[in-house]
């Protein structure tokens, strides 16, 4: 107790913070102000990292073994994380934007992410070839064993062919064409109307190339119209990826 000039005792005056107790609140503000840095730098990588969806920009060019072929594709075209190697394979998957036939970049982005739009890629699965006839090669012996009567015009001098609904192609119709000096082009699609939904993998189609590689490319049927280019583009893709 302290005596006062008037000779009235008071209690002793002590500090309203101790300094306990204010180290105790620094140590709380400065954990919490390192864990809101922490949850900015993580929300700032998961968001970078969401919008490359597993593309990547990285031009670097990889070594792809397939069978007795041997192909040069860069990073930015290779569509999974784990595929992107130099290594002896079974099969690699590619993407590319159409026409421009190029992989992810900063520049083209939109196109890899918009759902809207899947006429702006088309898919590759590049592998050995397991059947000796391509897609054209099995029109004759097996696919004109499943359609359902008589074609019908289809798009840039294409023949629409229906499939019988008890085969196993129920649900699909193929469009082929003759070519002059070629074997026949032949695509299949999954059936469509105006109501349908188009996707990035409506239609599809099987070459071989290289010395014994069979490659099976895919695309939305808004891009039915341009497959003769498709199908030129791909090929000569393909040829100019080899290592002679």
């Amino acid at each position: 107790m302290n005596n006062t000039p008037n000779g009235i005792d008071e209690p002793e005056l002590r500090p309203l913070l101790s300094p306990r107790f204010v180290y105790r609140v620094t140590a709380i503000v400065v954990l919490l102000a390192g864990l809101s840095a922490a949850i900015a730098l993580a929300g700032r990588w998961f968001g970078e990292n969401l919008a490359f969806a597993g593309h990547t920009a990285s031009t670097e060019v990889f070594d792809i073994f397939i069978g007795q072929d041997h192909m040069r594709l860069p990073a930015n075209m290779i569509r999974f994380e784990a595929q992107r190697a130099t290594s002896i394979v079974e099969r690699v998957d590619v993407y590319l934007t159409w026409p421009a036939l190029e992989g992810y970049n900063d520049d083209n982005r939109k196109l890899f992410n918009d759902v809207d739009a899947p006429q702006n890629l088309i898919f590759l699965q590049i592998s050995q070839s397991t059947m000796s006839r391509d897609m054209s090669g099995r029109l004759e012996p097996i696919y004109t064993q499943v359609f359902d009567g008589a074609p019908i015009p289809g798009p840039s001098g294409l023949k629409e062919h229906t499939t019988k609904a008890t085969s196993s192609y129920a649900g699909e119709v193929f469009y082929t064409a003759d070519r002059d000096g070629r074997p026949p082009y032949v695509v299949r699609c999954l059936k469509s109307d105006a109501q349908t939904l188009s996707t990035s993998a409506d239609c599809q189609r099987d070459i071989h190339a290289g010395t014994d590689l069979a490659v099976l490319y895919r695309f939305s049927n808004k891009l039915l119209p341009q497959w003769q280019e498709i199908d030129d583009a791909m090929a000569a893709f393909i040829k100019s990826r080899l290592v002679p």
